[in-house]
């Protein structure tokens, strides 16, 4: 039995056909940076009937979505938008799924999507109490405490650990909270950062083109010293923000995924160091692990979501 499973990036839609935690087959679908979700289902489709056409055998259960903004699991609903994809609120989706297809529909937090993935398939197997942080175009995080999904009343809990408050009159986030680890340490953060400091004209990261976390690393060690200083600052924020997850959630392992993670072999361990010599565990210390899914722990997660949102609709309880 198996699952479309789609991953809804601001940039790319990633779509797969999910099977035993694995990922059958796959395809992705370009989007322009802030489209509208409601103009894409159609092309949507089309692309899900690609993945039929080369798995022609599996039987399908379901449809689950990794979306980057708050849902509700209980009514498969987009609570809201974080920028990209306006519209999704107003989409009814689960009818969408259910005329195209004929299978039910789930969608979760991309990044709680990310946690369930490593929990069920990847680096975080076995344990029970989970935290993982997602480094990126912006930071997101997801938490399973004691074998079960955080989600909260609201579809928030657990989540916005990238909206943690990491510096206090540091920036204004897009949230509105102001100093969130997100708009001082993220890709989308990296812009607003160089422009607005004046030691960043002699950098080769002004005006170099692409202004992301491969540049600051790459740039850092070839001797830029103001991409030196921003490198330091990110893993200050990112071993905080760490450290105050572990505070908040006491979770047995801590994983790391994420876009910024591909220069992950770099940072991670003075990511590990911090968290160890900063957080308050009596009990030992939290292992700290790289993603072993990479960009398919999302798309792996949605054979589980599916399952759970038909024990959901079967049980009439909380999956």
């Amino acid at each position: 039995m198996a699952v479309f499973a789609i991953d809804a990036g601001g940039t790319r839609l990633k779509l797969g056909l999910v099977e035993g935690g694995v990922v059958v087959a796959r395809c992705t679908v370009e989007v322009a940076a802030n489209k509208r979700f409601g103009p894409l289902l159609q092309q949507l489709a089309e692309a899900l009937d690609c993945l039929l056409d080369k798995a022609p055998d599996v039987a399908l259960t379901g449809m689950g979505m990794a979306f980057p903004s708050l849902v509700d699991f209980a009514t498969a609903r987009v609570l809201g938008h974080s920028g990209k994809y306006m519209d999704a609120p107003d989409l009814d989706l689960e009818t969408w799924a259910h005329d195209e297809f004929g299978i039910p529909f789930a969608v979760e937090n991309d990044a709680r999507m990310a946690a369930i993935g490593e929990w069920q398939s990847g680096a975080a197997q076995g344990f029970d109490d989970v935290v993982m942080v997602t480094l990126g175009t912006g930071i997101g995080t997801g938490v399973i405490p004691g074998g079960k999904v955080l989600r909260g009343k609201h579809g928030q809990a657990g989540c916005l650990g990238g909206h943690f408050t990491v510096r206090v009159g540091g920036r204004t986030c897009p949230c509105g909270n102001i100093g969130c680890a997100e708009t001082e340490a993220s890709t989308s953060g990296l812009p607003a950062i160089v422009a607005g400091d004046s030691a960043a004209a002699l950098s080769r990261l002004s005006g170099s083109g692409t202004l992301d976390y491969a540049a600051v690393f790459r740039e850092a060690a070839n001797g830029d010293p103001y991409a030196a200083w921003l490198r330091d600052q990110s893993l200050q924020v990112w071993g905080a923000l760490a450290v105050t997850l572990v505070h908040a959630y006491d979770p047995s392992v801590m994983v790391f995924g994420g876009g910024i993670m591909a220069s992950g072999s770099e940072f991670l361990p003075v990511i590990r160091d911090y968290v160890h010599a900063h957080a308050w565990t009596p009990w030992g210390k939290v292992p700290v692990l790289p993603s072993s899914l990479g960009d398919d722990a999302a798309l792996v997660a949605c054979e589980w979501l599916v399952q759970s949102r038909l024990s959901l609709l079967g049980a009439g309880g909380e999956a």
